[in-house]
């Protein structure tokens, strides 16, 4: 039996490979949209991709299963329950049933219907035959169940969460009949907006999930067990809506990854000057000490899809800034993982050579820790936000700081436009207070100051926490 699983760090994101060597062919299961690594796998094992299988419509990121079908010449197998559902795929595809069995040599998947995290959600049980055909050895479990957690049931709005957090109850309940040593592959580790408190391990048993899993310990009742997922349901990423819609219209091929044209600063200037967004992919004191006025600050590495797909408008043409162009083909890879795909160049030379014409240009302040510490104690007028999670709130923060988490900083942008000094931004390291710093200098917000180092700098000297 063949048995891959691919990573995308970025949006704690897994895809599977799995099929039989002998048979020649695999399935490919829940692929992301670069669909070039999956070519590359089954070129370098000379196997045949058979199968594309997804578990469900995703919210999180752009699928690239129609396309690598389509590449391929293999069958693209969907669920069969989003009949009718808000999210229906509306490109051709064969239909999965419930415990339907898909074939590759001494390899078979039997799909299992999970509904709950979204009706149509699919699992497949993984039987390697040529030991034994009666006890499955894996289960890829996609967003229904997660090592510690299970899916978010809420993807559908307010009105249908109660009754899809019941619906997952019932396939919780439905693992009875599977083993203890049953493997448990899921869709996402942690660090993903798709459960709460998922584990950093990427695989489990389910027999460790049914003693450790707080959703699947014994003795919790249905009304128990809804009350309890819904009270620990993550902030809705407002993007999660745009991406089941894109994913169950289908997105156009993408053909490789884009090759992007170096503009000079005035052909650049023009494009911005004519609605394309800059993306400004250099690091927090980089973006501070100079950028271009209007730019993104979403630094390059494995952040950049989730706070591009946060803050970065949809259906308009993106250029990029960085001081390294071995930055730009990865960029654009996390760029087209979340469906922004209208990456149209970036500007050659980065930002000396946008300031050595004369461009203009805006700063974003630096503090460090001290400093903060120190104006704290003073009579000054100015507020202090942090941008972190809500959890990383509640564990400690600064004393009369208020907390809006940086996805939604746009959101409440206009209510920050009150005039009591300046705005001071600090995140855990530094990289979302710079994301959301940008946010509010685009909307018009002056000044804008940036905590350099974060809650790790404010903690580094000891300096006071509230909780």
């Amino acid at each position: 039996m063949l048995f891959e699983r691919f990573e995308d760090k970025g949006l704690s994101q897994y895809s599977y490979a799995v099929g039989c060597r002998s048979h020649g062919g695999v399935a490919i299961v829940d692929p992301r949209r670069d669909i070039d690594v999956y070519l590359e796998y089954a070129f370098a094992l000379g196997v045949r991709i058979e199968f594309v299988l997804e578990t469900h419509v995703h919210a999180d990121f752009a699928s690239g299963a129609r396309e690598l079908a389509e590449r391929t010449g293999a069958q693209l197998l969907l669920s069969a329950f989003d009949r009718g559902e808000l999210y229906e795929v509306q490109f051709p595809h064969e239909r999965l049933a419930d415990r339907q069995a898909i074939v590759l040599g001494s390899t078979q998947l039997v799909s299992r219907h999970t509904p709950g995290h979204t009706p149509e959600h699919l699992s497949f049980l993984v039987y390697d035959t040529a030991r034994t055909d009666q006890i499955p050895v894996i289960m890829l479990s996609g967003d229904f169940l997660f090592v510690g957690s299970l899916g978010r049931p809420d993807l559908l709005g307010e009105e249908a969460k109660r009754g899809l957090a019941s619906r997952l109850y019932d396939s919780v309940q439905a693992l009875a009949d599977l083993p203890d040593g049953l493997e448990i592959h899921p869709g996402h580790g942690s660090g993903s907006m798709c459960g709460s408190g998922m584990s950093d391990r990427p695989m489990s048993t389910l027999g460790f999930e049914r003693v450790a899993n707080p959703y699947l310990r014994a003795g919790l009742d249905r009304d128990s067990f809804i009350a309890k997922i819904l009270a620990n349901v993550l902030p809705f990423p407002p993007y999660y809506r745009r991406m089941k819609e894109v994913n169950s219209r289908g997105l156009p091929a993408l053909n490789g990854i884009p090759r992007l044209k170096p503009l000079d600063p005035g052909e650049f200037k023009a494009r911005m000057d004519r609605g394309h967004v800059a993306v400004d992919l250099r690091d927090q004191l980089a973006f501070g000490g100079g950028h271009i006025t209007g730019a993104f600050g979403v630094g390059a590495g494995p952040d950049l899809s989730t706070w591009a797909a946060w803050v970065v408008p949809y259906d308009t043409p993106i250029l990029l800034v960085a001081d390294d162009d071995a930055l730009i083909e990865a960029s654009v890879r996390a760029l087209v993982r979340v469906g922004l795909d209208e990456v149209e160049g970036y500007l050659a030379g980065g930002m000396a050579a946008w300031s050595a014409a004369g461009l203009p240009e805006s700063h974003t302040p630096q503090l460090t820790p001290s400093e903060l510490h120190q104006r704290l104690a003073s009579d000054e007028p100015f507020r202090v936000i942090d941008v972190r999670s809500d959890g990383e709130w509640a564990g400690g923060h600064i004393a009369l700081a208020d907390h809006i988490m940086a996805g939604f900083i746009a959101d409440r942008a206009a209510g920050l436009k009150d005039g009591l000094g300046p705005i001071v931004l600090v995140c855990g390291a530094g990289y979302r207070s710079t994301v959301a710093a940008s946010v509010l200098e685009r909307a018009g917000i002056h000044p804008v100051e940036n905590v350099t180092g974060g809650m790790n700098g404010w903690r580094a000297p000891g300096l006071p926490e509230a909780k």
